[in-house]
């Protein structure tokens, strides 16, 4: 037998080298993919109404958080592998733009990186994959948009309800959600700007308070600040016909530029000192009285104190309201709350620069105090919600619950179309994409019809979340879809399958959209990466 030539052993050599490339690049997707499917296994369990809370630790400080949200979960985890990271702003991503839908967009996410997975088993080059799975959503999109989306007014108050019912149906606070919902949805529409559908969140101010139940959370007509009045000197704590002035100049001996020390000698140099404050202090009383002030809110200071026992002696001898220690971030709500403007220098104290309202006063709310400014004469597009909680866990899981519903409605405002809920946008998308997949030739069909099999990863794990028969209840409702019943889903309350949209069981349009735009944009960037290179 003849030896191999030197050329032949080159050429052996190369075709190794490739198939060991090729392997470690086969190598790296597999572990990429493994890595963010364990991270959506990890929240798969808390989808729908029926799925689990979980409860998050943090060892070095022992925070508790209970919480079905996935937002939240995946942000207090600690991931290090790049690509599961890539899940953690997946969910992150989906708050940005919907607020709700944050598990869901996870759990496709990993149902169609599973499907990729099979499909590069097959020999199917990654590039193909990406693209066909591209294709597959911008149809599904058009699809819900055209086809399946129903039409909604946003003074449709009622079809609003509907949307924040169904969202907060999910969370750990869903018995209190005839309560929540509503403070919700009245929120939205004063803020809301309805000629541009513009919505800023920062404009509906949530104040926690410990104490009571959730049942006692009210929404206020006017406003509410998590500071108390200064009951120093006997102050007034309650002041009917207020009139409010915002300002951000401190009620203080002034000091120096430089840090230096005043020597004084004798008593008589320390009276004229004394005095001197008390002129000061004194004279600024004066011009805020003769503004006609009666409710005096103070900016925090830092360079120093914003009031003094001397200054709340003399507010208090002027029957004015002292409210001290607003912080630098809530002027501007206040200001627009109020319809009052921030006055930086007391020279500047008019009456065109207060606000007006009908009572301020002092309420125990729990453990502590409140201040509630109500009937306010020139009301700004801003709301204030008053929320209680038996414990600071559920406390803190109605406010993100409170923050869900406030998104999903922003959703409906900024694209006005509702659809169906329970699995049955997903179970319709599955049959209209396996429908499509039979017209297209070569390996687009294969991974179109990959994708429209992963979508049927919701309903799947709603009804195992509930309890039921997963493979019986998805294969009804698949048959119940091809009959052309296209709203029909599954109801766990009464485990059966029903009419979503007769059990008003709705969602916005824009977070199903987002949530298959940024599950495949995820996953093509995953396909895409053949090599995980470290660096310091």
């Amino acid at each position: 037998m003849a030896a191999p030539t030197t050329a032949a052993m080159a050429q052996n050599s190369a075709d190794n080298m490739r198939m060991s490339a090729d392997s470690n690049k086969r190598d790296v997707r597999i572990l990429n993919i493994e890595s963010a499917k364990a991270i959506a296994d990890a929240v798969r369990t808390s989808l729908g109404p029926r799925g689990m809370d979980k409860m998050v630790s943090r060892a070095k400080t022992g925070e508790v958080i209970i919480t079905n949200d996935g937002a939240t979960i995946l942000n207090k985890m600690q991931v290090q592998q790049p690509a599961a990271k890539m899940l953690v702003e997946l969910s992150k991503s989906q708050d940005v733009v919907a607020g709700d839908g944050t598990t869901s967009v996870v759990v496709i996410c990993g149902s169609l990186l599973k499907k990729a997975l099979e499909l590069l088993e097959k020999g199917i080059h990654p590039t193909v994959i990406s693209d066909a799975f591209d294709k597959a959503c911008q149809y599904a999109v058009k699809f819900l948009e055209e086809e399946f989306a129903v039409p909604v007014s946003v003074d449709d108050r009622e079809s609003l309800l509907k949307a924040a019912t169904t969202s907060l149906s999910s969370k750990v606070v869903s018995q209190y959600s005839n309560l929540l919902a509503p403070m919700a949805v009245d929120s939205l529409l004063k803020i809301a700007d309805k000629s541009s559908g513009m919505i800023d969140l920062k404009n509906v101010k949530v104040v926690c308070r410990q104490g009571g139940t959730i049942d006692d959370s009210e929404m206020i007509e006017g406003l509410v600040l998590d500071q108390r009045a200064s009951k120093a000197a006997g102050g007034p704590t309650r002041v009917e016909d207020a009139k409010i002035a915002l300002i951000q100049f401190q009620i203080s001996p002034p000091k120096t530029d430089l840090e230096s020390n005043v020597m004084v000698n004798d008593y008589a140099a320390m009276d004229r000192i004394l005095k001197e404050e008390r002129n000061y202090i004194l004279r600024i009383v004066k011009k805020i009285k003769a503004s006609g002030c009666n409710v005096l809110l103070i900016q925090k200071s830092i360079l120093r104190d914003a009031v003094t026992d001397l200054s709340l002696h003399y507010l208090a001898k002027a029957k004015i309201m002292v409210v001290q220690n607003i912080e630098r971030e809530e002027i501007e709500h206040i200001s627009k709350s109020l319809g009052c403007l921030p006055i930086s220098h007391v020279d500047h104290m008019k009456p065109e620069k207060l606000g007006s309202a009908a009572l301020v006063e002092t309420a125990s709310v729990g453990k502590g105090k409140v201040v509630k400014i109500t009937g306010v004469a020139n009301p700004g597009h801003t709301a204030s919600v008053l929320l209680r909680g038996s414990n600071k866990l559920v406390l803190e899981e109605a406010e993100r619950s409170l923050h869900d519903a406030l998104c999903v409605i922003r959703c409906l405002m900024q694209k006005r179309a509702l659809i169906a809920g329970g699995g049955a946008p997903e179970m319709q998308l599955s049959l209209k994409l396996s429908a499509w997949a039979k017209t297209l030739a070569g390996l687009d069909q294969w991974c179109v019809r990959a994708f429209a099999e992963a979508l049927e990863i919701i309903p799947y794990t709603l009804a195992e979340n509930a309890g039921l028969n997963p493979i019986q209840i998805v294969t009804e409702l698949r048959n119940l879809h091809a009959s052309g019943k296209k709203y029909h889903g599954i109801n766990v309350r009464k485990n059966v399958i029903s009419d979503m949209m007769a059990l008003d069981v709705v969602q916005p349009l824009l977070v199903s959209t987002s949530a298959l735009s940024l599950a495949t944009e995820t996953l093509t960037m995953l396909m895409k990466i053949d090599d995980i290179v470290p660096c310091r």
